[in-house]
């Protein structure tokens, strides 16, 4: 395992209307507000920074679970989420110029990893059931909105990524991606 080039702590508060205190090394970063509809599904977060443009998360219509954008209060879309199966755990997210994907921890852990297709895996969101706090380790470098915008989605499913989740072999992979080239 890479050695962390950057940590992050959440405190969570609330209990429908969820607010997420994400810390640094330099103090508090800001706050990630996630708001519920009346039966209790996800619907939207806002991510206000100390400094900074405020983030949107929303979601898509679709029948699809994890279906989120992510966007600037200055209308500019940052990112997407699918997730494909409605029994599978994998999360595709998309940015326009990288795939990504959300994938279990391995092991019987709460947890989730971002993983991209050619590097591995980019950074480790460790939740908690019984807890209200999570961690973030980032491992190489990927920009703070997409983190924030996989702990948003890590969040909502952290019940799932209990079981363990599957070993990825990059080499197989890339051979299966450059032959389809």
């Amino acid at each position: 395992m890479p050695q962390a080039i950057a940590t992050y702590t959440i405190r969570v508060s609330g209990f429908s209307n969820t607010r997420h205190e994400i810390l640094g090394d330099a103090g508090r970063l800001g706050v990630l507000s996630i708001e519920r509809n009346k039966k209790g599904v996800i619907v939207a977060g806002r991510y206000v920074p100390e400094k900074g443009e405020v983030l949107s998360l929303r979601r898509d219509p679709g029948l699809l679970r994890s279906q989120f954008s992510l966007w600037t209060e200055g209308r500019e879309w940052l990112g997407s989420s699918l997730r494909w199966s409605f029994v599978g755990r994998e999360i595709a997210l998309s940015t326009g110029t990288k795939p990504y994907r959300l994938l279990p921890l391995p092991g019987f852990r709460a947890g989730w990893r971002m993983v991209a297709p050619k590097t591995g895996e980019m950074a480790r969101i460790a939740t908690s059931i019984l807890r209200r706090g999570s961690r973030i380790e980032v491992y190489r470098r990927v920009d703070f909105e997409l983190v924030l915008f996989a702990y948003f989605l890590a969040w909502q499913l952290r019940i799932e990524s209990l079981w363990p989740g599957r070993e990825i072999d990059l080499q197989a992979e890339n051979l299966t991606t450059t032959s389809r080239a």
